[in-house]
């Protein structure tokens, strides 16, 4: 990409390269493995203009979403943050069984089936057909396919305007920014609201959270650069706060200009985010220098359990995981396994590194010395449903914010 997504200005400052790569999604079956997967270079930028963190390669869409793996429900924590994010956007717009709340990426409609409880009509908008009929099931009615100018005059055209959109964790899959944030404008009632939560790029850099950095994430959103971009349509953040879910998220609230007055949060956020260097290049080449450090320290970490003669295996098969692997050089050589909840991913290998996923009961099965976290934003909840593999002696290793071993 020479121009920024954003602001369509060219100039945009490599800082990170993560290498070549498989698309973090594409788990493999057994019969596949020996054939050719295709790579993509992983390498992010910095436009100097807007502020804006995008990668430089851009992936069709529909090579990644077309046909998904991740399903929102199977996470309890997620699963209970965005139930409760339902019923506060109910009571924050008071919304009624004539309103219409559509959201965008909206996976197996876990958001969706949350104000259904309320008795508001949904509509779902996501490009995964398997994903479509999960959410089906649960009664959430959803249109298969992409969002943008089109699709929203569309659905405007067929259920009338909407009262309230949503996108959690969508957001930074958007590559023709300015076309999705048009449908926006079109589908939006004029006292509407969006509310969206995406990563926050400050914890992204306060944590070190490089494998957050993958093909479906386009963008790595901080608030300068999305104030510019819901601008440039005649909307706005109107306000903003910053949650724990997955290690440090952003939700904004969107409206048309004009419509209410920014928040004191707003502003404030502006002005930390240009005091700690948001919007300088040398930060970002400073975060670079840490990855490459917590990628020696980690691989140190395993390569010693494996002198030891221990046996390492991995939890969680988020595609974040898949950047960590790759960038580390890690495969079926380090760790035996990777266990997971998802049936979808379960009886599949890891893209690239051909590790094999079992199911997580695997871990009691087997006990093995060191778990490596690789869903380490969900490190609570995991070690939690694995207490009793921490009572028999039985290690993690966290590998993000700092390699820990607890």
């Amino acid at each position: 990409m020479s121009n920024c997504i954003v602001c369509q200005q060219p100039g945009i400052k490599e800082f990170l390269d993560l290498g070549e790569t498989t698309l973090a999604n594409k788990f493999i079956k057994k019969e596949e493995i020996g054939y050719s997967e295709p790579m993509f270079p992983l390498t992010v930028g910095f436009c100097e203009n807007c502020g804006h963190v995008q990668l430089m390669e851009i992936v069709p869409p529909p090579a990644m979403f077309d046909h998904y793996l991740y399903i929102s429900s199977l996470s309890e924590t997620l699963k209970n943050h965005l139930h409760d994010l339902a019923t506060k956007v109910v009571e924050r717009c008071s919304l009624t069984s004539d309103d219409l709340a559509v959201d965008i990426g909206s996976n197996d409609g876990t958001l969706l089936s949350g104000f259904l409880k309320h008795g508001v009509k949904v509509l779902g908008v996501d490009p995964a057909a398997n994903l479509a009929e999960l959410a089906r099931e649960k009664g959430v009615e959803t249109f298969t396919g992409y969002f943008g100018e089109e699709t929203a005059t569309k659905l405007k055209a067929e259920y009338g305007p909407a009262s309230v959109l949503t996108s959690t964790n969508s957001f930074p899959h958007i590559p023709d920014l300015n076309d999705f944030v048009k449908g926006i404008a079109i589908m939006l009632s004029d006292s509407g609201a969006m509310f969206i939560e995406a990563h926050y790029l400050r914890d992204l850099l306060e944590q070190n959270a490089f494998d957050t950095i993958y093909h479906e994430h386009c963008s790595y959103w901080g608030l300068t650069a999305a104030q510019h971009l819901f601008n440039r349509h005649g909307l706005e953040v109107v306000n903003v706060e910053r949650m724990p879910l997955h290690h440090g998220q952003l939700r904004m609230t969107i409206q048309r200009q004009g419509t209410s007055t920014p928040t004191a949060a707003v502003m404030q956020m502006l002005a930390d985010e240009k005091e700690i260097g948001m919007d300088k290049l040398s930060t970002y080449e400073a975060f670079a220098k840490e990855a490459l450090k917590l990628k020696e320290e980690l691989n140190a970490t395993i390569q010693k359990a494996k002198a030891e003669g221990k046996r390492v295996v991995g939890y969680g098969a988020p595609a974040k995981g898949n950047t960590l692997l790759t960038f580390l050089g890690i495969g079926p050589e380090h760790l035996d396994y990777i266990a997971d909840r998802s049936p979808l991913k379960q009886g599949r290998y890891t893209p690239g590194t051909h590790i094999p996923v079992v199911p997580a009961e695997k871990i009691l099965e087997d006990q093995p010395d060191y778990v490596l976290l690789l869903a380490w934003n969900f490190a609570e909840e995991i070690m939690g449903q694995q207490s009793e593999y921490r009572e028999r002696g039985g290690k993690f290793i966290i590998p993000v914010p700092k390699v820990q071993v607890v």
